[in-house]
């Protein structure tokens, strides 16, 4: 990496200091030795849980840095996402959260080295945004027992995929399911009962099960996956990235926008990030894309 004569650049590196219970110093410190000879600055700013989108898009207006790079979980990316909206600034990924789906559905590596490499590279996705109820998602956002697995996770004192595990037995036996859905499309209106009802931009949740085979993640369609049951074979063929899913186990709904009602209160979660019960979604396709920054596999998607 090279600056022209005159032309110092500026990275934005946003921290989440507390994302998946890992110390980032080494992360930050990595990023420092590759970039001193180069005349980048650096410039970080650390989440602190409070105004963090109105800070992040400030700066990003007063500073125009050449690359923001996101340093935590699907949630931080996200709010990031959301924050340089129509900046049109490029994105790099250091995956540090809990379950890095993101990361996952754009292959970055899984060594720091070539993940920076990755973030301060050349190569990009344009990928698609989703408005859902006014807030942004990126890849995969859902009403029902997924959104009740993380609201407890967060709720809970345990961090990491280990947090999540201790968490998976009581939510089967606490949740509400089945759900009611009704689902208004451009085209028809449909009412499913299920157990889960997921606005998916990408292929894969970040424990690498495949719920959406078809999935694109710049392709300006969302899927609205409706789980019916619970199905340990058809959950199996998920985790082995089979794309034959029984109709009878998951309906597939692709959609520009669409809006999806219950009777009674859902939990309802975006890229990870519990948002309270809801009885009401409207989802669309944003005409803006976020430019993330992706591995040379990933050039022609």
């Amino acid at each position: 990496m090279s600056k022209s004569m005159g032309d110092i650049k500026e990275i934005l590196l946003i921290v989440n200091p507390i994302s998946g219970d890992i110390d980032k110093q080494h992360m930050i410190d990595e990023l420092k030795a590759i970039i001193e000879d180069t005349g980048v600055e650096l410039f970080i700013y650390y989440t602190k849980g409070e105004k963090d989108l109105e800070n992040i898009k400030r700066m990003a207006e007063e500073r125009k840095p050449w690359r923001i790079i996101a340093a935590g979980g699907d949630g931080t990316i996200k709010m990031v996402a959301e924050a340089t909206k129509g900046f049109k600034i490029p994105m790099g990924i250091i995956p540090s959260g809990s379950a890095n789906a993101l990361a996952l559905n754009l292959n970055i590596p899984e060594s720091l080295e070539e993940q920076i490499d990755v973030a301060l590279g050349n190569t990009f996705l344009d990928i698609d945004l989703i408005c859902l109820n006014d807030e942004i998602g990126l890849h995969m956002s859902d009403l029902g027992i997924n959104a009740e697995l993380i609201r407890n996770y967060e709720e809970s004192s345990f961090r990491g995929k280990f947090g999540y595990l201790l968490q998976t037995v009581p939510t089967l036996i606490k949740s509400k399911y089945p759900y009611t859905f009704t689902i208004e499309t451009e085209g028809e209106t449909i009412t499913e009962e299920g157990i889960l009802l997921a606005f998916a931009n990408a292929k894969k949740y970040g424990t690498g099960a495949n719920v959406n085979p078809n999935g694109k993640l710049n392709d300006g369609i969302m899927e609205i996956l409706i789980f019916k049951d619970f199905d340990l074979m058809e959950m199996l063929k998920t985790l082995r990235n089979e794309a034959a899913l029984s109709k009878d186990f998951i309906r597939i709904i692709p959609v520009k926008k669409a809006t999806v009602t219950s009777p009674h209160p859902v939990p309802f979660q975006i890229d990870g990030e519990y948002r309270g019960e809801r009885t009401k979604i409207e989802v669309n396709m944003l005409p803006e894309k976020a430019r993330i920054a992706v591995p040379e596999t990933l050039k022609n998607n």
